[in-house]
Formats: C-alpha cells, sequence, structure tokens
C-alpha cells in the first residue's frame, strides 16, 4: 500500500507536512479515541507504518527508490471490511483519511422503506379587522408543504415487474471516488444481483413527499382574541413512509378598533355627554356590536361613571357574550356667551357647595 496515500500527501511532500498529516490522522485514528473499534486500529497501524517509513530520511529514500514503484501503487487495490478500495489519481487535493471513509462508514441511502413518522407542523400567521374577529370569518392561507408524493402515495418506492435495479443500473455493484481512492461495494437495494421488484419513485427521488402551495381554508371563530392560536389538523407537513401530517398553526393579528377597547370578553366604550346631561340626566345613543342602543343616564351623573351593558360585548367559546362598559366623560363648552356666562353665575350661587370639602387638612 502507498504509504503517501495512507497519509494523504503526494511524493514530494515536506518533512513538515507529513508531521501534519500523522498527527491529523493518528488524532482521530487512536486505539484510545476509537476503543473496540477495529477498523480504526487496523487504520491507526498503518498510518503509523507509513510515518516511521517517511519521517526517517534514509527510510523514506529506500522506500522511494524502488521497494514499489509508482505504477504498481497507482493501481494497487486493498480489502478493508468488505470493501473494495482502488487507488485513483495523486495530486494535492489528496484527501484526508476521514474524507477517504465517509462513504464506508456511511454508504449512500437506499430506498429500502423506513418507519412511518409524522410531519413537521407548519406555522402562518392571519391579519384581521376588529369587526371581522368579533363576528369570525373563514379565510384561506396560503402555505407551501410537503405532501404526500402522488407518483408512489407517499411511500418512496413503488412495485414494478422485476426488472433491472436503478440504484447501481443493474451491475450489482455501487462504486464511487473519494480523493486518491475508488470504492466498490455490493448494491443493497437488490442484494448485489442487480434486480429487484421494488423501485425508488423517480418523481420524488425516494422521499415520498413533494413541495406544493396550497391555499388551506381556516375557520375563524368569533370573538377570537388578538394572539390567538388556532389550529388546523393534518395541514402541515406530509409524514415520511406514509406517516401522519403535521398539524398547521394559525397566529392571530386583530388591528385595534377606533372606539371600542377589548379587555377579555368585556368592550368598554368612552361617550361624551354635556354638562346639562350630567346634571339633569339624558337618553344618549351608544354605539355597539349590534347597532346603536340607548342608554339612560341618571340626573346628577359624575365625569368617568361607568355602566354596564349586560351580554353586548364579545362572544365566548360557550356562545354566551361579554359586556359593553361605557364610560361617560364630561364635555365642557369651550366658550360661553354673555348669557350662558350669567346663567353659569347663578347656577354657581344656587349650588354653592364645597366640592373640594373632602380635600381639606
Amino acid at each position: 500500500m502507498d504509504f503517501y496515500v495512507i497519509l494523504g500527501l503526494v511524493p514530494g511532500a515536506s518533512p513538515s507536512e507529513i508531521k501534519r498529516a500523522y498527527r491529523r490522522l493518528s488524532r482521530r485514528y487512536h486505539p484510545g479515541v476509537n476503543p473496540g473499534d477495529r477498523a480504526a486500529e487496523s487504520l491507526f497501524k498503518r498510518i503509523s507504518e507509513a510515518y516511521e517509513t517517511l519521517s526517517n530520511p534514509d527510510r523514506r529514500r529506500t522506500y522511494d527508490a524502488g521497494d514499489i514503484s509508482a505504477e504498481q501503487r497507482d493501481s494497487e487495490a486493498f480489502v478493508f471490511s468488505g470493501f473494495d478500495f482502488s487507488v485513483a489519481a495523486q495530486g494535492t487535493d489528496a484527501a484526508t483519511f476521514s474524507e477517504l471513509f465517509a462513504d464506508v462508514l456511511h454508504p449512500p441511502l437506499t430506498a429500502e422503506h423506513g418507519k412511518p413518522e409524522r410531519g413537521a407542523d407548519l406555522h402562518a400567521s392571519l391579519g384581521l379587522s376588529f369587526e371581522e374577529s368579533m363576528r369570525g370569518v373563514e379565510r384561506q392561507v396560503v402555505v407551501s408543504r410537503h405532501v404526500a408524493c402522488s407518483g408512489c402515495d407517499g411511500a418512496g418506492q413503488v412495485r414494478t415487474p422485476e426488472g433491472r435495479c436503478a440504484h447501481c443500473h443493474a451491475t450489482g455493484k455501487l462504486r464511487w471516488a473519494r480523493g486518491h481512492m475508488v470504492f466498490s461495494k455490493s448494491c443493497l437495494a437488490c442484494s448485489g444481483t442487480g434486480r429487484r421488484r421494488v423501485q425508488r419513485c423517480v418523481a420524488c427521488s425516494g422521499h415520498g413527499r413533494a413541495v406544493r402551495r396550497e391555499a388551506v381554508m381556516v375557520r375563524v371563530p368569533a370573538g377570537v382574541l388578538h394572539g390567538a392560536r388556532l389550529r388546523v389538523p393534518e395541514k402541515g407537513h406530509a409524514g415520511q413512509h406514509s406517516g401522519r401530517a403535521g398539524d398547521l398553526y394559525i397566529d392571530v393579528q386583530v388591528a385595534p378598533h377606533a372606539v371600542f377597547r377589548r379587555e377579555g370578553d368585556d368592550l368598554f366604550i368612552v361617550m361624551p355627554i354635556a354638562v346639562h346631561e350630567a346634571a339633569l340626566g339624558a337618553r344618549i345613543d351608544v354605539p355597539s356590536l349590534d347597532g346603536e342602543l340607548r342608554l339612560r343616564v341618571p340626573p346628577g351623573t359624575q365625569a368617568g361613571q361607568r355602566f354596564r351593558l349586560s351580554g353586548r360585548g364579545a362572544s365566548k367559546p360557550s356562545g354566551a357574550r361579554g359586556d359593553l362598559i361605557v364610560e361617560v366623560k364630561l364635555v365642557l363648552p369651550q366658550t360661553l356667551d354673555e348669557r350662558s356666562k350669567e346663567l353659569m353665575r347663578e347656577f354657581g350661587r344656587l349650588n354653592s357647595e364645597d366640592v373640594r370639602r373632602d380635600l381639606h387638612v
């Protein structure tokens, strides 16, 4: 076996390059790092043998002079754990052993049918107006999701009349290259026969799934809260190997309203009233989700006083509704003519009660 190939070097490598290559490979394949791994132990012995020869100038000259010719080394092949390896080429981009044996320790995937696995969940957001959130709507949400392949119904493979194995092109062998090495092993898909009854699905390359943009209809219940999360069963990604699809979760974003403020299932509204309405009482029209409602404001109503209209708020999951809370705000006239001023002075003389008496110390 070519010692330069073992260390991933070219024949003209410098002593420092030889030492670096040895340190890199020995750290990976040392038996202390891989306890009980016979393959790593065998590789480490060959790495050590190559380093002992090439790091010694006299032994290296003897080796380069001709125990094994370059032509013989270039064509030499050896067997390791059931795999055939052949030296393919030499160059400055020679692979390390971690690259050389990447496909040996992790061979190419076959189209064997695996255990069903549930698909991943999907997440999307949906913006609603305040009115839409109150009455409930049905909206479409467009998502990109994995769906079961129509060619194999999500299985990743299809049954066909016995014929050529598409995985190894009917040769019964798989071959691939890494750096200086060309690897060859028996095809697992057809057990080395070159023929098989079950083939990997061409449409999905054996994954059993394909990506598709889909419009999903989402039913938004009346009274949905801002930040609520809705679940649409099995509208996430399709599962692998015919596994159950994941779910689609919709995060709801509700725009604020210009008049109403929501707290839980109750709605709040601030209603301006005039001085005379607060003093004498009045009937005022209050906007609501059900149209305008008539509210009786009793005489002597104070600023900030609240009135509750039962069952006029947001819908609850039970079908009942919260309340509409009306808070009155006293609005004074910005300008007064002389007649109005005289009347206010007269009102003050007739109602001379100290309204700040509770604040006196």
